[in-house]
């Protein structure tokens, strides 16, 4: 995984304003980097009566308009900035196409409200251009990139995608060791044009980039439980590194998954949209654990709001390349969300639903999540316009001890619909002899306690016609993400909590529903009060909700033929927060919880081996945005890639 952070190194002695005529120049310490996330230091000199809005726009490709910006820094950033001269070093990720950097002149006067980012700061201005580097691309030997895998419709099956440049043939290569990749899979390759989005601004030159050529291939006739060793590429275009997997077993004695929502992606410098630092400590915590897995298979379930691009391709790049360190090595499964899909276009529109499905895909509508990932199953809708059918809205599949449903909150679920009877007809046809639980997952929530008024009518419909599926079928875990918390219930119905035992443990087969949006995205609702904002509403806890917690993390599952433990794991410190164990009876006992009398952790199948943690990173020169008139003064402190106070909006 990439480091994301800029810095700035002193490289020349220079009075504090520099007095020259001299014309300002940018330099770059390479022409050509080698792969996806390698930095490039840009270096200047030469700026006369520097600002601190001065700022560095970061273009690729590069001839790009002026205001089509992939992204910025402001120069202050460097702790040189006030001699004229400084650097930036940035990691660049591979758009297959390649970059340059402009440096240009703002001021306060020609700040324009009506552009903004997407926490209402302004966007620079692009009147003054002051300089322009060269370019720097990537080398053509550096293999395909933002490998990932998942499982297929059968048990000796692994699917891995990546992408590439061009559309030539690429092929996977794969066996038992490192030495011995004797078995060959060609991949299919695939592609969606800037036509085939519904809306900008993911089809206007500020949001499309050239996606690349998506490859797609099948490693088959896998044996039970072993690790495999695969690159994906050519001679002619590049290896990849190579990677290696545990393949399925269903003769295992555990069931291992890492599960979140809504986690997005973190760039080195500002753009358009929010991003989610925090999307990367859940990405180190993972990588941790994956290294204490030894020879236990696992996958990854991330339950909606992916990336976060909203229309902005690169963002799905840094995703990827982000997440690549995790998922070429556990199959990566997800399910929709309102971030990859919702439009004023989609084709379902129910008339409850005018507060539900906004514009929160920014006029993606479900193409790139369609074609870059496939999962098990064949489901699919069409968009009635010319972008392809959006797939990958509900599957199931059995691991050893547990089986896995996944739903789309997104498009219809209601009597009738085809989803809707996929779901009945799966929950019903379940072995529980051959896997005694459930856990079915889609994006927004049933239940939460957070304000998600917006929410309420699909809430109610869920409520109404899939809760008694649940029940009926003893669904073990309801998991859901889209509000940005941690939250667990009580194992519930229509509100109502199942009945306690003596030893104050749950008994019936109830599902235990839980919010586990906290993987990345930083808005967050409120549920407690906040001195610094006495206006906000505070949201008690009723009794039905038994643990909230705000700290950003991820859910790991490990279950047996006897149990089932779910694990919050925060991301401060990588430690458990709370647990919740499910027998195979149903009966579930209690975990650690606020209002647990004896608080214990216990992943008794599990021990999970711990890396070193204690390496804090020395941020350099933090810079504190400007806030103007219209932007609030409320000032926080940022990391050097943050140039503006952010202002929280509701985003689920």
């Amino acid at each position: 995984m990439f480091p994301i952070l800029s810095f700035c190194l002193f490289f020349v002695l220079a009075p504090p304003l520099l007095a020259s005529s001299s014309p300002v120049s940018i330099t770059l310490t390479a022409k050509i980097l080698a792969k996806s996330g390698d930095p490039i230091r840009i270096k200047w000199s030469g700026i006369d009566s520097p600002s601190d809005l001065d700022w560095l726009g970061i273009y690729s490709p590069p001839s790009s308009a002026h205001d089509n910006f992939i992204g910025y820094v402001f120069l202050s950033s460097c702790p040189t900035w006030e001699s004229g001269s400084g650097s930036i070093s940035l990691p660049l990720v591979n758009l297959r196409a390649n970059y340059s950097f402009r440096i240009f002149r703002w001021s306060r006067s020609e700040v324009d409200p009506t552009r903004m980012d997407h926490d209402h700061n302004p966007l620079p201005g692009t009147t003054h251009l002051v300089a322009e580097s060269g370019e720097v691309g990537f080398g053509g030997g550096g293999g395909p990139e933002q490998i990932h895998l998942a499982y297929t419709d059968r048990e000796d099956e692994m699917r891995v995608m990546f992408v590439t440049g061009d559309a030539g043939v690429r092929t996977v290569r794969y066996g038992l060791s490192r030495d011995a990749m004797h078995r060959v899979v060609t991949a299919a390759v695939g592609r969606y044009e800037r036509e085939d989005m519904c809306d900008s601004p993911a089809n206007e030159s500020v949001g499309w980039r050239d996606p690349g050529f998506i490859q797609d291939a099948v490693m088959r006739n896998l044996k039970k439980g072993k690790r495999y060793y695969y690159k994906v590429g050519s001679d002619s275009g590049g290896w990849s590194a190579i990677h290696n997997f545990m393949s399925r077993d269903m003769d295992s004695e555990k069931t291992i998954a890492f599960l979140f929502g809504d986690m997005g992606t973190a760039t080195p410098y500002s753009t358009f949209l929010r991003t989610q630092e925090e999307s990367k400590s859940t990405v180190k915590w993972i990588l941790r654990d994956i290294e204490a897995l030894d020879d236990n298979p696992a996958f990854i379930s991330h339950i909606g709001d992916i990336s976060y691009a909203r229309g902005y391709s690169w963002l799905w790049d840094n995703f990827f390349t982000q997440v690549e360190p995790i998922a070429s090595r556990l199959p990566y499964h997800v399910c929709i969300g309102n971030h990859e899909y919702d439009w004023p276009l989609q084709p379902w529109k129910p008339d409850w639903s005018s507060t539900v499905y906004g514009t929160d895909g920014g006029g993606e509508c479900g193409v790139p999540y369609s074609l870059k990932f496939k999962m098990p199953g064949n489901s699919s809708e069409l968009t009635g316009t010319r972008a392809p059918a959006t797939r990958n809205l509900f599957y199931s599949f059995d691991t050893k001890a547990v089986h896995f449903v996944y739903i789309s909150t997104e498009t219809n679920f209601l009597p009738g619909s085809s989803q809707y009877d996929f779901i009945k007809q799966d929950l019903e046809s379940v072995d529980r002899k051959k896997t005694p639980f459930v856990v079915v997952q889609g994006h927004r929530p049933m239940y939460t306690t957070s304000n998600e008024l917006r929410d309420a009518p699909v809430r109610e419909r869920m409520l109404k016609y899939l809760e008694p599926l649940f029940v009926k079928n003893n669904v073990t875990l309801a998991l859901w993400g889209h509000v940005h918390r941690y939250e667990r219930f009580c194992p519930i119905n229509n509100f109502t909590c199942g009945n306690m035992g003596l030893n104050g443990e749950y008994l019936g087969g109830l599902p235990v529903h839980i919010v586990i949006g906290m993987a990345g995205q930083d808005w967050q609702p409120t549920w407690e009060p906040r001195p610094d904002h006495p206006k906000d509403p505070v949201y008690p806890q009723p009794k039905w909700s038994l643990y909230r917690g705000g700290e950003f993390g991820y859910t790991r599952l490990v279950a047996t033929k006897e149990k089932l433990t779910l694990s919050y794991v925060g991301n401060h410190d990588g430690e458990v927060h709370d647990t919740v164990e499910i027998l195979a009876s149903g009966q579930v006992l209690s975990g650690v919880g606020e209002d647990d009398a004896q608080p214990r952790v216990e992943v008794a199948e599990y021990t999970f081996s711990w890396y070193v943690k204690g390496a804090s990173i020395l941020v350099l020169g933090a810079f504190m945005g400007y806030v103007i008139g219209f932007v609030s003064h409320a000032r926080r402190e940022a990391a050097l890639r943050k140039n503006w106070t952010p202002v929280k909006i509701e985003d689920s």
